[in-house]
């Protein structure tokens, strides 16, 4: 069992940036890599990017690639995304997700977070 919380999210211009938060607690051991997902109004959900708790390995979409960075704090239990360079195609509720060890799916979602981009 895992609980993630996501922050950060809010209202920002085009081309501005922004830092979204997702905290794990619980049996965190129980997941080896955590991931960012959005899903933009009458759209699907949609991978953005994943890293591993161990190693750091990252994977990116190439809509996001060159612009946003993922990065882990082991000691918080906390994965990060730097959004730079916003556009208004970005807007949409971002999730972070945990990949159980197990399963080897995203068995574990947090609540959300909206993240608008104005132009």
């Amino acid at each position: 069992q895992v609980q993630l919380v996501e922050s950060g999210g809010g209202l920002v211009q085009a081309g501005g940036s922004l830092r979204l938060s997702c905290a794990a607690s619980g049996r965190t051991s129980s997941s080896n890599s955590l991931g960012w997902f959005r899903q933009a109004p009458g759209k699907k959900r949609e991978f953005g990017a994943a890293i591993s708790w161990s190693g750091g390995r990252t994977n990116y979409a190439d809509s996001v690639k060159v612009r946003f960075t993922i990065s882990r704090d082991n000691a918080k239990n906390t994965v990060y995304l730097q959004m730079n360079s916003l556009k208004p195609e970005d807007t949409a509720v971002y999730y972070c997700a945990a990949r159980g060890v197990v399963t080897g799916l995203f068995d574990y979602w947090g609540q959300g977070t909206q993240v608008t981009v104005s132009s």
